[in-house]
């Protein structure tokens, strides 16, 4: 994905998220899946993911206990 591609792209934080620049992830979807990045490097690597890895990801978090 070329770098203009990726400006094009609406990418969303979570409204949990302070204005601090802690540790949040920014999510942009795409219509094979969803792209997740750290919001504190925009320019850096990203996740491609397809809906079915972002289901897997989602039932494994849920199935995590919370700390």
């Amino acid at each position: 994905m070329s770098r203009r591609d990726r400006e094009l792209l609406r990418w969303r934080k979570s409204s949990h998220s302070g204005g601090t620049g802690g540790e949040c992830v920014e999510v942009a979807a795409l219509r094979q899946g969803l792209l997740i990045r750290d919001s504190r490097d925009p320019d850096g690597p990203f996740l491609e993911l397809t809906h079915t890895a972002v289901r897997c990801l989602l039932d494994h978090l849920r199935a995590v206990p919370r700390q």
